[in-house]
């Protein structure tokens, strides 16, 4: 069953290059298939596809036609020599090309910086609320993440453990991205369980026995592969000093889940609530994504005070996973609203309907989300 995206990608292609980056099992071979099938497409997973290109790189400009407008090359980072054809082809044929991929790193190694402002980056994440509609559920969401395969599956939690295992074979050990995988596995546990926190190197250093020095090599990895997100410390505050320190979230709910080793989340507990602020976050960060809003950040003053997420410089929100919000759960939210420079601010909650107290918008996490997507907020 195949789910509507929200990425417009035909409409960015007729206009230029486009590398389209995501983790595994994001979608993006089924987003070209539904949408892009009637263009010339190079699968590089397939073994006769990747050793007839990887033998001879010029096949792909001698195969061209004068009606190839645009051209598809899935999974570019496993021959990013291609890039040099790719190159040609953009200057002299006037081709565009959709060159998707699910590691920056190895498109990095391999000379990415060579079409310089000739293709525009997006990134394709797993499913969100305004795709699934209907078959969204919040519990599935946060428990099995949103991936389509798994999502969709009849065993999540099988699939789960099979993807982590891909993960470590086929972009850890294949690409001898790190020498010692049990080291990189003992972090990835401890790195799910620090999921939206501020990091502290040290202390993940010591808890997964490796140097402090590789454990933000390890980070980087993390970050070049699509599996986790930087989010940065918002510092536009005068009144109160911002420390400038930057959390990591995991790119999905139920990886997270899986690498922490936790049973299914119930709610009402912490962990709960923890995996609904990065749920929430994902959502933003695939909103600021698609609609090519600029800047997703956290504040937090170096006296205490925290927001959770402040969107496009306009939006603080504070994700709360309680069903009666008090006055102690909105002073983070007013010490920000002393700075005046935002438009709204907003507690994410499971309240039953919206209200406002004391200028502060009090939204049900489904109304949020509603609003967000149908761009009432920005």
């Amino acid at each position: 069953m195949y789910i509507e995206r929200k990425i417009d990608i035909l409409t960015a292609l007729k206009n230029k290059s486009l590398f389209l980056l995501g983790p595994r099992q994001t979608g993006k071979s089924s987003l070209i298939h539904h949408i892009l099938k009637n263009y010339r497409v190079y699968n590089l997973l397939k073994t006769e596809t990747f050793v007839k290109l990887s033998r001879s790189p010029q096949r792909i400009r001698e195969e061209a036609s004068k009606q190839d407008k645009i051209i598809i090359i899935d999974e570019i980072q496993r021959l990013p020599e291609l890039l040099n054809e790719v190159h040609f082809m953009i200057e002299e044929l006037g081709i565009h090309f959709l060159l998707t991929g699910s590691s920056a790193r190895k498109l990095r190694r391999g000379g990415i910086n060579l079409l310089g402002g000739r293709a525009h980056l997006r990134y394709l994440h797993p499913l969100s609320f305004c795709e699934l509609k209907e078959k969204f559920n919040l519990d599935k969401a946060i428990n099995f993440g949103l991936l389509p395969s798994i999502y969709l599956s009849k065993k999540p939690d099988e699939d789960l453990e099979s993807y982590i295992g891909l993960y470590l074979q086929e972009e850890i050990v294949a690409e001898s991205i790190v020498r010692n995988i049990p080291a990189f596995s003992r972090f990835l546990q401890v790195a799910a369980l620090c999921n939206g926190k501020i990091i502290n190197y040290t202390n993940i250093s010591n808890d997964a026995q490796v140097a402090r020095s590789t454990i933000q090599e390890y980070f980087q990895i993390l970050k070049d592969t699509l599996i986790a997100h930087e989010l940065p410390a918002w510092q536009k505050s005068l009144k109160r000093k911002a420390i400038t320190t930057s959390k990591f979230y995991l790119f999905d709910t139920g990886i997270t889940r899986m690498l922490q080793n936790r049973n299914l989340l119930n709610k009402k507990t912490p962990e709960y609530g923890e995996a609904f602020e990065a749920y929430i976050f994902h959502e933003l960060k695939t909103f600021a994504d698609y609609m090519r809003v600029k800047e997703l950040a956290y504040w937090r003053s170096t006296s205490g005070f925290e927001v959770d997420f402040i969107l496009a410089n306009t939006m603080a929100i504070e994700i709360k996973a309680k069903d009666n919000i008090s006055p102690q759960d909105l002073k983070g939210l007013k010490a920000l609203r002393e700075e005046k420079k935002l438009k709204h601010y907003i507690v994410v909650c499971f309240e039953q309907n919206p209200r406002i107290s004391d200028g502060i918008q009090i939204l049900p996490w489904k109304i949020f989300l509603e609003k967000l997507w149908g761009n009432e907020l920005i």
